[in-house]
């Protein structure tokens, strides 16, 4: 058993899948000779060759386009798109072709193709490299969204997602990329897609979150059990389809939510668990929802960047706020 960052999970997962499956092919910008552009696939192209890992020009929509035609004919491709702020070329594909297959074709067809992209600010990187617009992506129907928040969920949740035979868009969040190691044996066990996981059990509130705000939820919820606040944190996971289930469960037994997101406010995907909230769990609510969320602009450059992202202090003031309300 090995530590290893997010990074080195997501690239012993691919190489795992590589190894035992041949259909698995991996497609890319520079992911080849350069081992990808933050190094997830690095030594893979050595070790499994050019047919099985290819170099691809710069042209997002290709890329895509390319996936969904392997993935129709019975191949498992892996596309990569360098930054989330590259992906929007591959929205007409995946939305007109790829989410759309198995039912454009009765079933006869399917998409077992995978889309990763790191995604998110906190590395001083221009604004187009540092985008979080996760909840456009989950407004396509037959998209499934999957966000890593540590090590051993990047690799649970990526096999997991290389051997689904529907398309999965897998958000890498490149803050965490190298932050913390996790003890991690690489046997090939996949994790459930479409389910949160409870990461601490708590009585007093609900924090709801996902990929590198994990980070500060639980900084926010350990600085808070010393003021005698017993938080519990959600790691949603897989945010379509959303396991509102467990997230109403949990809603039930501590009465408060405060969920938290980089991702721009406005429609972000904290909206729809709190439209849910207030759907299906109002009645056990001592307190209204609160999100704590970036801002309605875009990601500004690295001297501003921190003011942008929810820190571990405006979680605190949040929950504070949220249990405080009589």
């Amino acid at each position: 058993m090995s530590e290893l960052t997010l990074l080195e999970a997501v690239n012993r997962a691919l190489a795992f899948e590589l190894d035992k499956d041949e259909n698995v092919i991996l497609i890319g910008e520079d992911i080849g000779v350069n081992g990808g552009v933050f190094r997830a696939t690095d030594g893979l192209q050595k070790r499994f060759g050019a047919a099985r890992v290819v170099d691809t020009p710069l042209a997002e929509s290709l890329i895509a386009g390319m996936s969904i035609g392997m993935a129709a004919q019975g191949l498992k491709p892996v596309a990569e798109i360098q930054f989330m702020g590259f992906i929007y070329p591959t929205i007409d594909q995946m939305l007109s072709h790829a989410s759309r297959l198995r039912n454009r074709t009765r079933g006869r067809l399917s998409c077992p193709m995978v889309l990763r992209a790191p995604f998110g600010g906190g590395i001083h990187a221009p604004e187009h490299h540092s985008e979080s617009t996760e909840s456009m992506l989950a407004h396509i129907p037959g998209l499934r969204v999957v966000i890593p928040s540590s090590p051993a969920r990047a690799y649970g949740l990526l096999l997991a997602a290389i051997r689904d035979p529907d398309p999965v868009v897998f958000l890498e969040p490149k803050r965490i990329y190298r932050m913390l190691k996790q003890e991690l044996e690489d046997n090939g066990e996949a994790l459930p897609l479409d389910v949160c996981f409870t990461v601490r059990q708590g009585s007093d509130i609900t924090l709801v979150t996902w990929g590198a705000m994990m980070h500060e939820t639980l900084e926010a919820a350990n600085k808070l059990e010393a003021e005698g606040i017993d938080c519990e944190v959600i790691d949603v996971a897989t945010i379509k389809p959303l396991d509102m289930e467990t997230i109403l469960e949990s809603v039930q037994r501590t009465g408060r939510c405060v969920i938290v997101h980089e991702a721009a406010r406005t429609a972000g995907f904290g909206a729809e668990i709190a439209a849910n909230l207030a759907e299906h769990g109002l009645m056990h609510l001592f307190a209204p929802v609160v999100r704590v969320t970036g801002y309605d602009t875009v990601m500004p450059l690295h001297q501003l960047e921190k003011y942008y992202l929810p820190s571990t202090e405006s979680i605190c003031s949040a929950v504070r706020k949220t249990m405080a309300f009589a």
